[in-house]
């Protein structure tokens, strides 16, 4: 049985119907364009009436704007990446943007020509980063690319990230003042700079107290590296009393094994400590000590950078960095003196820092 085609409705039946102009239509689906309210409820009815929709890709091609924010990111097992694609969606819901998702792998620069066949207003990247070509292409081509959690050295695109050296400072102190004296940092992908800040953070405090003997091992941000060198970890002679992990998902791997596999308890045999405090940190059956990146306010501060450079047309790439909060949980021992109490959240600043 064939089935009727029906043509798309057009935006100049529309402006018949409403007894208005094919611009008075344009200017209805326009977010911020001028109408009168009188002209608007015409042009909506003989819409509703006529079944129309405005064509985004041909109003692209008008304005040549897409209003589309391409979103790269690479790593879904780290629960920090959907909370950052949730809020990401809704405020450039809230702009009038839409959030175009790719998937990849570390490596951008292999879906790069895709991206840009879309014709995306802007560019965010989470959990990868763009070589030093592509991101001097975008430059010279004006698309403005935000890094999210991330750093590269050329300074060729702006970035958002938390304070990761002395956020991990500050855990490095807190372990200390807990009495830990074996110590071990288990670190993602080589090429992560935010992995690298906080190795440097945590050795660097600890060193300046006389604790040189630290053991980082390579988890890459995967759950069998991050088992098999938290067995590594636990076989050794003697093991660490307090493992600091790059982030969450491999800290919670850690606690897995300290406990599932050599039988240890947690904090009394092992403090172990995260980065991000996503929503599984706080499960009773973790519990885990994080420091807490503020999503919202790192969300927003990427988007404002977008907007700004999509709307001047200039791109002047900034880099901002955020205070992270060190969120003290059962998984770790408790310090000497007490954390502070902030709208029920046990926090803890060192004075050392």
């Amino acid at each position: 049985m064939k089935r009727k085609v029906f043509a798309a409705v057009t935006s100049l039946q529309v402006a018949q119907l409403a007894g208005v102009s094919q611009s008075a239509v344009s200017r209805t689906f326009t977010p911020g364009a001028s109408i009168s309210p009188l002209t608007r409820e015409k042009v909506l009815k003989a819409a509703r009436e006529l079944g129309y929709r405005p064509n985004a890709i041909a109003r692209s091609l008008n304005t040549s704007r897409s209003r589309i924010i391409g979103v790269v990111m690479s790593y879904f097992d780290n629960q920090f990446y959907p909370q950052v694609l949730e809020a990401l969606a809704h405020r450039l819901d809230a702009l009038n943007y839409h959030l175009l998702l790719f998937v990849s792998d570390s490596d951008v620069d292999r879906i790069f020509d895709q991206i840009m066949q879309y014709r995306v207003d802007g560019i965010v990247l989470a959990s990868t980063t763009l070589s030093h070509e592509l991101s001097g292409e975008c430059l010279a081509t004006g698309i403005p690319v935000v890094l999210f959690n991330r750093r590269e050295e050329s300074g060729t695109a702006s970035s958002v990230n938390s304070d990761n050296e002395n956020a991990a400072r500050q855990i490095a102190e807190f372990l200390l003042a807990a009495g830990h004296q074996r110590f071990a940092f288990v670190s993602g992908l080589a090429d992560s700079s935010s992995s690298q800040a906080r190795q440097k953070g945590f050795v660097e405090a600890l060193a300046r107290h006389g604790v040189n003997d630290i053991r980082v091992v390579h988890g890459n941000y995967d759950t069998q590296e991050t088992q098999r060198v938290a067995s590594a970890l636990f076989s050794s002679t003697p093991p660490p009393d307090a493992v600091f992990a790059a982030n969450d998902h491999m800290a919670m791997t850690v606690m897995d094994v300290a406990r599932s596999t050599f039988g240890l308890r947690i904090p009394e045999d092992v403090s172990v400590v995260g980065y991000d405090d996503t929503a599984p940190a706080s499960w009773p059956s973790y519990e885990l000590t994080s420091a807490a990146q503020p999503v919202d306010e790192m969300v927003d501060a990427a988007v404002a950078l977008l907007m700004k450079q999509i709307d001047s047309g200039i791109i002047e790439p900034e880099q901002i960095t955020l205070p992270a909060a060190l969120i003290v949980r059962r998984s770790t021992r408790q310090v000497r003196h007490e954390p502070t109490e902030s709208e029920g959240v046990t926090l803890f600043q060192s004075q050392e820092v």
